[in-house]
């Protein structure tokens, strides 16, 4: 149980450093600024050990089964911080932030589903390339470019991150079955995108020696 909550508290503070990354991003007029600074997330993140759905979700394929329950807890802590930093930040005078989310996410629910899974699928990808790439990259500036470029891409090309949209859902006050719809349709498309590389990886590729 002790080692459940470990996994939740680091989600949870995930959840917070996504709310910080996308209140920045709201906050700038100029989107290319906006991209970089969202970085600022996942960078927290992956340097203090915390837990990101779509960071961890790749490495389902070296696990064991009973990962999936990991990622379960993860999920919902991720959701849980979103939700709350969300909410916090709606009672402040920042809060005009939420109209700009509603736009971006009226956006989302205009589109179909099978679009919206294929734009999750390639931010999966994108984000496992970031902490993988945190992870294994020994030059220093090599870690910094892992981080942010993915998620500088990922926003300008408009893919979909589930756990930065349940911040944008929160302060948007759209909250709905058909968003849930939506969530778990990023959900599944960046797992699946966070898988890929690994599985392709573990199937068709063999490491060279050195």
């Amino acid at each position: 149980m002790k080692r459940f909550i470990d996994i939740f508290m680091r989600a949870v503070l995930t959840g917070f450093a996504i709310g910080i990354g996308g209140t920045v991003y709201l906050s700038c007029d100029n989107k290319y600024l906006g991209a970089f600074l969202f970085g600022t997330g996942l960078f927290v993140i992956l340097s203090f050990g915390f837990n990101l759905f779509t960071g961890r979700v790749g490495y389902a394929v070296e696990n064991k089964p009973a990962y999936i329950l990991d990622l379960i807890v993860i999920w919902l802590g991720n959701l849980a911080g979103t939700a709350a930093s969300g909410a916090m930040l709606m009672c402040t005078r920042i809060s005009g932030i939420g109209d700009k989310a509603a736009d971006i996410c009226a956006v989302k629910f205009s589109d179909d589903l099978l679009s919206i899974f294929i734009l999750a699928f390639f931010c999966g990808i994108l984000m496992f390339i970031a902490a993988d790439g945190y992870k294994k990259i020994e030059n220093p500036v090599g870690k910094m470019l892992a981080i942010f470029l993915p998620v500088i891409v990922f926003i300008l090309s408009g893919y979909e991150h589930c756990i930065a949209n349940m911040f944008y859902f929160t302060v948007a006050g759209v909250w709905s079955v058909n968003a849930v719809i939506y969530l778990m349709v990023m959900t599944l498309g960046n797992a699946v995108g966070g898988m890929f590389i690994p599985l392709v990886r573990k199937s068709f590729i063999t490491e060279e020696k050195k």
